[in-house]
């Protein structure tokens, strides 16, 4: 099996966890099998010494002509801001022409949707970073709930750890699970979490600050099939409906209404990604009552109503069998 040129294309201010977790799954994918299979480069656009958002420095080499198999784009303050230079943006369309295939961790996503590499193709980030990268390139199909996403040749991760998760599946796709899996025992890390699997869930981060929130929450989660109307979730509190109101907003950042929404929405889709229910079941399990409001709800939270979400992650589910 021929040995596969991997490339890691960094810039100034770049998280460091961006590549050098990715960058560590490959090279601990050497030392499994005992013998090279990934050869490793770290690029720039003016080579040399490239200082990290922590203050360490790099040493790269400058991007030119060299082909690679793989080409992964970490983030970076200048990426982030969608600052990318015409050398660069060219550099990158070439190389997904030449490369097999090419890939964005985090921020490096901007990079790749700036050299219209994501034009009409799906693709995730950082959710923090989402809505602004779907707002500066409208052509690409920002999907800001996975930890990472595939659309062909093109993948694309969440930010810091899920970089790792995105180099194991990479590996999977190359050399089978089975050295995916050895690799993550060597790297003691999960194997591996599902590319749907959500960044950021409200059934288990959304918290409060006090107890009597917290209390509201949990009785939240436990019965969404429930009528949770603002009154039955300040008797829980033993708040007034006012100070009930007021509490929740200032310590969840969100109105009960609308948590709930996310809740019951989230819930959802676990069960339209995972289950064979039809909508009008899951959308009574999760309290919406009916399939429309459910799809309004989807629309709302993800940009996809049920049906696309549950094909969606079919075709992952047959990629990842492929």
């Amino acid at each position: 099996m021929p040995i596969r040129d991997t490339a890691f294309l960094i810039f100034a201010d770049c998280s460091m966890l961006d590549f050098t977790g990715p960058l560590s799954a490959f090279d601990a994918a050497n030392r499994v099998a005992g013998k090279t299979l990934y050869r490793l480069s770290l690029l720039s656009e003016p080579g040399g010494l490239i200082r990290s958002s922590a203050g360490a420095l790099i040493q790269t080499e400058r991007i030119g002509d060299a082909k690679f198999d793989t080409l992964l784009v970490a983030g970076g303050g200048a990426p982030r801001e969608g600052l990318v230079s015409e050398a660069l943006r060219s550099y990158i369309v070439r190389a997904a022409k030449r490369s097999r295939r090419i890939a964005g961790v985090c921020t490096g996503a901007f990079v790749l949707a700036a050299a219209g590499v994501l034009d009409g193709k799906r693709a995730t980030t950082h959710w923090r970073v989402a809505a602004k990268l779907q707002k500066m390139h409208p052509k690409v199909l920002v999907d800001s709930d996975r930890i990472y996403s595939r659309d062909g040749s093109v993948w694309t991760s969440a930010g810091i750890s899920a970089g790792i998760d995105l180099a194991l599946a990479l590996i999977e796709d190359d050399h089978g699970s089975g050295l995916a899996r050895a690799v993550a025992r060597e790297l003691v890390v999960y194997h591996r979490r599902p590319g749907g699997q959500s960044q950021f869930s409200a059934l288990q981060e959304m918290d409060g600050g006090s107890e009597r929130i917290r209390r509201a929450l949990s009785f939240a989660r436990e019965h969404l099939q429930q009528d949770l109307t603002v009154d039955a979730l300040a008797e829980v509190a033993c708040l007034s409906r006012r100070q009930f109101d007021r509490a929740f907003t200032a310590e969840t950042g969100q109105t009960p209404a609308k948590a709930i929404e996310q809740m019951r929405a989230e819930a959802a889709r676990i069960r339209i990604e995972e289950s064979s229910d039809s909508l009008e079941q899951i959308a009574r399990a999760s309290g919406f009552g009916d399939a429309e409001r459910m799809r309004r709800a989807c629309m709302r939270l993800f940009g996809q109503p049920p049906q696309t979400l549950r094909r969606l992650a079919r075709g992952h589910e047959e990629q990842a069998a492929a």
